[in-house]
């Protein structure tokens, strides 16, 4: 039996302890490199986009994310490619493995098993094993976790116990923090059939994208993500008048110009009567991005629970997997 997205969330920490247990040295080092590329999908590619930001100010050679059926051009012998999918089948991860393999590009993999585990034994590649059961995008802890030790490795740091300290706080914070959960859907439980948008700042883009993949999945609402400074020179001209939208604010506050133009997005947004919610950040962290997929994690789930919908099936992405087999 599938293990269900609040049985996930009640036990998160434990994927961040097995990730910290079972990890183990790459031994490649920023030098060997020209740049990196990591490769995923969906709840699968999430992780990637999360770490990459964590280095975005430390990192000595480019990290990219692609989530594409081939590698960027510039892709070859002196490129590291880190390839991810939970079920290890998902038909673009496979096909960017292939590409990378004839391009001599060095790789690395994380996957539950699948083709994706076949070919890097076959091949002999580090390879990172998560464990089964889960729904991809319920398996977060263990793709970002074990991406985020890699990537610090190879830049010459050393995040253990900074993670280690990340699952202590969850476990010490769970039920603040999902109390936390409950009074953001009190927020919007009138609104909650409205579209969700998160006006982030870079900081914070892989979070806000994690926050509206789990509502578009788990709740199958509409959810989008608008990133400021660049937001304020074209989105910000649709707010002339009230809107069927849910507005999240999430700014990490690290840019003095663009603290500014979230205060006047929010008096913007509020003269026009929009429900607008600014996410509290006390200080942009590692912790700051745990803490608001957390609570935003289950809210997706209370959300789908208010709208009655099956949060843990996903019926479209099922056919439309099916329509490329058959095709």
């Amino acid at each position: 039996m599938a293990i269900t997205h609040e049985q996930s969330l009640e036990n998160f920490s434990a994927q961040l302890d097995y990730v910290l247990a079972q990890y183990s040295g790459h031994g490649y080092t920023a030098g060997q490199f020209n740049n990196v590329v990591i490769g995923g999908l969906g709840g699968s590619g999430i992780g990637g986009r999360l770490a990459r930001l964590c280095f975005l100010t430390g990192a000595s050679i480019p990290v990219e994310v692609f989530s594409e059926y081939q590698l960027p051009a510039y892709a070859g012998n002196k490129t590291l490619v880190i390839l991810c999918s939970y079920s290890g089948s998902t038909e673009e991860t496979l096909a960017m493995y292939d590409d990378a393999r004839a391009r001599g590009c060095t790789m690395i993999c994380i996957a539950a098993g699948g083709e994706l585990r076949d070919r890097a034994t076959r091949d002999g590649l580090k390879f990172y094993t998560i464990e089964q059961g889960f729904q991809p995008r319920m398996a977060l802890g263990y793709g970002f976790g074990f991406q985020l030790l890699l990537l610090a490795e190879l830049f010459g740091m050393d995040m253990k116990a900074e993670l280690a300290g990340i699952s202590q706080k969850l476990k010490g914070e769970k039920e603040a923090l999902k109390a936390r959960a409950t009074s953001l859907f009190d927020y919007f439980r009138q609104t909650i059939h409205h579209k969700f948008v998160v006006v982030c700042d870079m900081a914070f883009e892989a979070t806000a994208i994690r926050f509206c993949q789990q509502i578009q999945e788990n709740a199958k609402g509409e959810a989008f993500v608008n990133v400021l400074p660049e937001a304020n020179h074209n989105v910000i001209e649709s707010y002339y008048e009230q809107r069927d939208t849910n507005f999240i604010l999430l700014n990490s506050g690290l840019n003095e110009r663009t603290n500014l133009r979230f205060t006047f997005l929010k008096g913007v947004l509020a003269d026009e009567q929009n429900r607008v919610f600014e996410f509290p950040v006390q200080q942009f962290n590692l912790w700051a991005l745990f803490e608001f997929i957390y609570i935003t994690d289950w809210l997706s789930i209370y959300a789908s629970n208010a709208k009655g919908v099956n949060n843990m099936e996903v019926g479209i992405i099922m056919r439309l997997k099916n329509f490329l087999t058959q095709a």
